[in-house]
């Protein structure tokens, strides 16, 4: 307080000291690190990927560069963590992933030039039936697929993230995407939590969901407020199914 000419006292202001904008919000350490270590070397092998692909390089030479990135990128201990030539009931996986000394991964490698597809995620698939694993990395090098394995009658594989280094993706996004199959986002159940948000939303869980009596009875009431017509609501759902919904998203 301060007194005044005539006596008075007045209440002095409060001390204040300039407040500091707040930083944003960051993830934990170890994301952030994993992050920036994996922006750094797709800046680092950048170039080397490029000169694969233009001289067609071999599955061999493919292999070299995916060990190199999977250490260096990703974070993988190269004597500990990966095993070439997997043995899986008389065949060979190209590569088990271990964390904790758990086998969680299995990684199909072609030459770098190779389009990807149904045949060699078969291929790697079996392996990963047979030992009870549930992620399956299919990749050239330049393109890397990561798929979730469900078991049971039948096997499901859903694809849960697609990113090609050399593809027309963003860096920013391709860091992003790359993230998910690192050690550290692996072992902390990142990968996982991409591929639940992808099934959520997939064609097939939309589709189920404008087929329940809630969203069918929506309908019909708004159809009866905006035409005036009374259509009955295993109508409504027979045209959903068969007149706006594509067949196979129904399966």
């Amino acid at each position: 307080m301060s007194e005044t000419e005539n006596g008075g006292v007045t209440e002095s202001a409060p001390d204040s000291k300039p407040s500091r904008p707040k930083s944003a919000a960051t993830g934990p350490k170890w994301e952030t690190a994993a992050r920036e270590r994996i922006k750094a070397a797709m800046r680092r092998f950048g170039s080397a990927l490029s000169d694969l692909s233009a001289r067609d390089a071999n599955e061999g030479d493919t292999r070299l560069f995916v060990t190199d990135f999977l250490c260096d990128a990703l974070g993988f201990d190269k004597y500990t963590e990966l095993t070439t030539e997997y043995r899986v009931k008389g065949e060979y996986a190209d590569y088990g992933v271990r964390i904790d000394k758990e086998i969680v991964a299995f990684i199909e490698v072609k030459r770098i030039n190779t389009k990807l597809g149904p045949k060699h995620l078969r291929q790697v698939q079996s392996y990963a039936v047979n030992e009870g694993v549930e992620w399956l990395l299919l990749t050239n090098g330049a393109q890397w697929q990561a798929y979730h394995l469900t078991g049971g009658l039948p096997v499901v594989t859903d694809l849960a993230l697609d990113v090609d280094l050399l593809g027309e993706q963003t860096p920013q996004t391709k860091a992003n995407l790359l993230f998910h199959l690192s050690r550290e986002a692996l072992k902390r159940g990142r990968l996982a939590e991409l591929w639940q948000a992808k099934r959520a939303t997939s064609p097939k869980s939309l589709a189920a969901i404008l087929c329940t009596p809630s969203v069918v009875d929506a309908v019909r009431k708004e159809l009866r407020r905006s035409t005036g017509q009374q259509v009955p609501a295993d109508e409504i759902q027979r045209l959903i199914q068969e007149t706006v919904l594509r067949a196979e998203c129904l399966g």
